[in-house]
């Protein structure tokens, strides 16, 4: 006697002269049972997912390939008077669209089927369907445009702004000095000292110090000195250079305050105030 466990395979082929779409008890099915139910309200999903007449009419079309520019109208026809019919049980408001472009498509059925009125000269015989094909064909560039201003990033949909509350009774506290600001004043004064330079040959020892001493004076004077007027353009590039240099060694050890009200305001100095 045989102790191992056999294992059953199940030897139902799933394709018998044919090709199985399902399977049922593990039975393959190939023809629905003549006592299928199908409830009233399953294809109502299915039917209000169209858009409109056309987005109805397009489906079709595109769902069975066929070439846009030479509609088969009959078997069309028949297939959107099907769907109408499902619409039509559900919603009657809803259904009166969908049969006025029923309607136009009987007609150009029935003008293709008449005899071509005789055109003289080199004239083409207007298709009937020619005018259905341009507004498929504009319904379809739109619709495909919408799709693809869908996938664009919306706000409230892929992304939220921020939205920041700033308290407007705070202190005013005036910008820091924009660099490039400051760049811009620097190279003025340079342009204007050159301009003003004199051709004379001179040795002068400057000492950083003493200039720093010279605006720590200056500006006691006055609450606010503007830039421009801590520097003396005709006494040449050197004093200017170093004047610069000790108002940048008075800024880092913070005994001075160099101020902008706004972006591209004047430029203001003034002397730095401990809270006591």
């Amino acid at each position: 006697m045989n102790t191992a466990t056999e294992t059953t395979v199940d030897s139902t082929p799933d394709v018998i002269d044919g090709v199985a779409f399902a399977k049922l008890y593990g039975e393959p099915l190939f023809k629905l049972p003549n006592d299928l139910y199908i409830p009233p309200d399953a294809l109502e999903v299915f039917l209000e997912a169209f858009e409109g007449p056309l987005d109805l009419l397009l489906y079709l079309i595109r769902k069975q390939n066929f070439n846009i520019l030479d509609i088969p109208l009959a078997q069309v026809t028949l297939q959107y008077l099907d769907y109408i019919e499902q619409i039509r049980q559900r919603n009657l408001e809803l259904a009166a669209d969908y049969l006025l472009m029923a309607a136009m498509l009987i007609e150009i059925k029935s003008r293709m089927l008449l005899p071509m009125k005789k055109v003289e000269g080199d004239e083409e015989v207007l298709d009937p369907r020619a005018e259905l094909v341009r507004r498929l064909l504009e319904y379809e560039q739109m619709k495909l445009a919408a799709f693809e201003l869908d996938t664009l990033p919306q706000v409230g949909r892929d992304f939220v702004r921020t939205q920041i509350y700033v308290d407007q009774t705070v202190v005013t506290r005036f910008p820091d000095v924009n660099v490039v600001d400051l760049q811009t004043a620097w190279n003025d004064l340079l342009r204007r000292a050159k301009l003003t330079a004199r051709h004379t040959i001179s040795r002068e020892e400057l000492s950083v110090r003493e200039h720093m001493s010279s605006i720590l004076r200056l500006l006691q004077s006055a609450k606010f000195v503007e830039f421009h007027e801590l520097f003396d353009p005709t006494r040449g590039v050197p004093v200017i250079v170093v004047n610069f240099i000790a108002l940048l060694e008075l800024a880092k050890e913070t005994l001075i305050e160099i101020t902008q009200a706004e972006a591209f305001a004047p430029i203001y100095v003034r002397l730095s105030y401990s809270p006591t």
